[in-house]
This record gives structure tokens, sequence and C-alpha cells, in this order.
């Protein structure tokens, strides 16, 4: 069972960088994520409602309405990170984010420890961040502007690991199908307000139509991988290896999006994928 939830997370993971890809193309970020997550809800209904158990509790219904919040900032985060960043950037900051906290969290929190290379795979996941944040020691009247986007995809990490740890739990009550509808549900509700309120919602749907009914399918049906192989195996196991994508999301930036840095930016998404791996299987 275990080497079946590796090969659903490695394709989770790849999934995952495919529709980034496609939302850093778009036009209207908020836009475009809206149309798929309305693909989303539509395409995975009546899976959904087979699925459906009327036995919920209190908490189930608790854990899922959280698991709709976390979901819902996450979205609305990536559409703004992806508006001022580049992809080859801003991805391995947010996808190097959440591994990185949760076994900080539990040393100073829990009261865990890291081993040897715990520490090591730490420290690498540090290092390929703040070089892809591109931080200076001199400030200067730019740095704002420069850092906004590494500043929001670490907001966008924050969230992907609240929403992990959450939905872990909400797989006590409800199957994945179920859950993957809900927060399709509440990414719809989130970007809903900053989508009627734009204008471009004709012309998006016109350029980019194939490409959301495809990314409705492909959100939606990463994660779903995902959740099967939360069902199977430990999340401290799994959550490392789907950040594999950090790598496929920034060489997709540098050869499709032609964006600059190319090779230091591929050199530390592998650091932070490595970090990340070690502080997974060893740490």
């Amino acid at each position: 069972m275990f080497s079946l939830a590796v090969i659903l997370v490695l394709g989770s993971g790849c999934l995952h960088s495919i529709w980034n890809l496609y939302t850093k193309r778009s036009i209207n970020k908020n836009i475009f994520l809206w149309f798929c997550q309305l693909v989303a809800i539509i395409v995975f209904l009546p899976w959904t409602i087979v699925e459906w158990d009327d036995s919920l509790t209190i908490t189930g219904c608790w854990a899922i309405l959280a698991s709709m919040l976390l979901h819902g900032m996450y979205i609305r985060l990536l559409a703004a990170t992806y508006s001022v960043g580049d992809l080859s950037q801003v991805y391995p900051i947010m996808r190097g984010t959440s591994p990185l906290l949760v076994p900080l969290l539990g040393v100073t929190l829990l009261n865990e420890k890291l081993t040897a290379f715990g520490w090591i795979g730490v420290t690498c996941i540090v290092i390929g961040i703040v070089l892809l944040s591109n931080i200076k020691l001199k400030r200067n009247d730019s740095d704002s502007s420069t850092l906004k986007a590494p500043v929001l995809a670490l907001a966008v990490g924050i969230c992907i690991a609240s929403y992990i740890v959450v939905d872990k739990v909400a797989l006590n009550y409800v199957s994945p199908v179920v859950l993957n509808e809900a927060t399709n549900i509440g990414n719809l509700l989130a970007l809903s307000w900053v989508t009627f309120k734009s204008k471009g919602m004709r012309k998006e749907l016109k350029v980019n139509w194939k490409i959301m009914l495809l990314g409705g399918i492909i959100a939606p049906a990463g994660y779903l991988l995902f959740l099967f192989a939360l069902s199977l195996a430990p999340v401290a196991q799994l959550a490392p290896m789907r950040e594999i994508g950090t790598v496929f999301g920034t060489i997709m930036g540098i050869i499709i999006l032609q964006e600059k840095h190319g090779t230091r930016r591929l050199l530390t998404s592998i650091l932070i994928t490595l970090g990340v791996i070690i502080v997974g299987v060893w740490g």
C-alpha cells in the first residue's frame, strides 16, 4: 500500500506543477482560477453525491469548514503571488515553506527533536528560499517591490502547511472525494467577489476556455491523488515526496515561460527539494 501511496503522491506533484504553469500563463489569475473551480465542482459533483455519507458529525463539519477556509485563503494568495512573481521563483518557495514549518513547529512547540540530518535538510531549505528571494544586505528603494513576490509565496506556503494538517483530520470524517469537492466550493466562494468585480471575465474565457476546462480537472485531480495517498500512509512521509513538483515547476518556468536566472533558480529548487527529502526521510 505504501508503494501505491508513493506513486499517487508523485503523480500529484506533477499535476500540481502543470496547473500552476497554466495559472501563471493566464491573463487575470483570479478569473482563471474561478472558472477552474467552477469546472471542478461540476465535474466532480456526481462522484461526490455517490460518496456522500449522511452520518457526518458536528466535528466533521467543523473540520470541513476549516479546510474550506484555509483553501480559500490559499487560492486568493496564490492568484496574488502569480500576478507579481515568476513561476520559477515563487513556486519553489511556496512548496518548500510547508515542509520547513512542520518540523520547526514540532521542535519549538511539541518538544520533538530533529536528527543531525534533519537540521541539514532544514538548512538546505532555508538557504534555497533565501537565494530565490534575492534578499540583499544593502537596502534600496526597490527592495519592497522585489520582496513582494517571495513574501506572498511564503504566505501561500503557510496556508499549504495548515490545510494539509486540517485535511488529514477531515479525512477521518469524509472521503477524499467529498473533501476535495468541499475545498473546490470554498475556493470558488473565496474568488467570487474579486472575480465579479473584474471586467475581464469574457476576455479570459475567450482566450483560455480550453485550458480552464483542463485546469478544472487537473487541479482537483492532483490534490485528490494526494488525499487518497494520505488515507494510505502517514502525512509526514508523503508530504515531502510531493515536493518533487518543485523541480518540475521551475523547469517549466525556465523553458516554457523563458524566465530569467534559470540556472540559479533550477539549482536552488533542487536544493530545496533535497532538503525536503532529507527532512522527510532522515529528519
